[in-house]
């Protein structure tokens, strides 16, 4: 029998709810759960990306529309009523944050938790009154939702970024995390880079990546042809810093998913790739024969590889929290902990130790984290400098930067925080320093 819209709008909205309680109750990855989740429910294309929006949205804005739950709940919901909680967040982020219809929200929403087995069916009405009472007070509430950003934060990131960044800043961070992302591109030959532009309808931001509107990037001219790759504006930077590389062997640790594999290959460089992960290193062997473009790609150990061949200059992307993404990333914010900041800041220094001692004299060194964490980017490089006599930090200039003197920091090295340019989609955070020996 085929089903109606509305059995449609009841799957994908239950699709939704589990979705989300697999990453926030139990830890799972966003993209496979959500592969898992739409499959079993046998959802078409666009009810698919219904379900993915409405999570990422529900993910980014999960602190904010809990504690707007709770004002809507005098007395709370019981502690086992874990699909009713999520039924509500979801339904809540249709009516204030999406431009789903008023009734489809409500309705469907309510219709999903009254086939609940078990007690929960029970807090159908409840839903039914909260939803609507949404509906009515859309301002009001909508002004509550944005009052304060910090709380879709969990406590010990915003206290670390208040502490490192201080409030104003690290409230301005929270509030550019909750919005979408653009679609950032590196060209593979600058010299076209207006041309794909004009092509791609999208802007050249001042580092030279082009920026336009989410799409799915398959369907977009030159992708098939291997003309550009898709690479955030702050990832693309630190394989410029490089300076020019043409005919030099360039080392790329922890290389994998190969976005700065694919600009160093592009800049004329021979690169030998090396990742831990072998998993990883397919899809950068993919992207490799997409562009046409060429690199040794070895799965080993950052931390204990050893080229065959002396190498000229080394470009270190360290494992880090990847707190710089979460934008891009939202169920991150749930799942990750301030003791895995000081696991991987422990690694890091032990990666970047033995990165420095294959470097060559007059060599130049980018170790760079998708992180805003102190312990890994500033405070890491201070640390090492203090311990390596023979280390030395090239300082990074802000026409490096397409003239952003903002990335620069006091001590020289680039930090991009995901608020600057904010009004023109801002960027994931990241953190790069530029070393030689001496």
């Amino acid at each position: 029998m085929e089903k109606t819209p509305k059995q449609t709008g009841i799957k994908a909205r239950e699709a939704a709810v589990r979705t989300l309680m697999a990453v926030t109750l139990k830890g799972r990855p966003f993209d496979s759960s959500l592969d898992d989740i739409t499959r079993a429910a046998n959802l078409d294309a666009r009810d698919r990306a219904f379900v993915f929006n409405l999570v990422m949205l529900c993910l980014r804005r999960l602190g904010s529309l809990k504690a707007l739950l709770g004002t809507l709940v005098e007395r709370g919901l019981p502690r086992n009523a874990t699909w009713t909680e999520a039924a509500l967040v979801t339904g809540l982020a249709q009516i204030l944050l999406m431009r789903t219809a008023d009734h489809a929200a409500v309705n469907e929403t309510v219709a999903m938790v009254k086939a609940l087995e078990g007690k929960e069916r029970g807090f159908a009405g409840l839903v039914n009154a909260v939803l609507r009472r949404a509906t009515r007070e859309r301002d009001s509430l909508s002004a509550i939702l944005d009052a304060a950003p910090e709380r879709d934060l969990p406590d010990w990131l915003a206290n670390s970024w208040a502490a490192a960044y201080g409030t104003g800043t690290m409230q301005a961070i929270a509030r550019s995390l909750g919005t979408t992302p653009p679609l950032d591109i590196t060209v593979k030959n600058p010299a076209r880079r207006a041309d794909w532009a004009e092509r791609l309808e999208a802007e050249v931001m001042p580092t030279g990546s082009l920026r336009r509107s989410f799409a799915d990037v398959v369907l977009l001219d030159g992708y098939e042809t291997g003309d550009w790759w898709v690479q955030d504006m702050a990832a693309a930077i630190p394989a410029t810093l490089l300076g020019n590389i043409e005919g030099q062997h360039v080392l790329d640790l922890c290389a994998a998913p190969g976005g700065k594999t694919l600009q160093l290959a592009a800049m004329g460089a021979t690169v030998t790739a090396v990742d831990r992960s072998d998993k990883r290193l397919k899809r950068l062997d993919a992207n490799l024969d997409r562009t046409t473009l060429d690199a040794k790609v070895i799965v080993a150990d950052a931390a204990t590889f050893v080229p065959k061949t002396p190498v000229n200059h080394i470009l270190l992307d360290a494992p880090c929290s990847a707190t710089g993404t979460l934008r891009r990333n939202p169920d991150l914010l749930w799942q990750k902990r301030s003791e895995d900041v000081e696991k991987l800041a422990a690694l890091q220094a032990r990666i970047l130790a033995h990165a420095f001692s294959l470097l060559p004299k007059g060599g130049t060194l980018v170790y760079c984290v998708c992180s805003l964490e102190p312990a890994e980017g500033r405070d890491q490089i201070a640390a090492f400098l203090a311990r390596e006599s023979a280390a030395e930090r090239l300082p990074i200039r802000a026409d490096e930067l397409g003239g952003l003197d903002a990335l620069v920091t006091k001590d020289g090295d680039m930090l991009c925080l995901p608020s600057v340019m904010a009004d023109k989609g801002g960027m994931d955070g990241f953190f790069a320093a530029r070393l030689t020996r001496r």
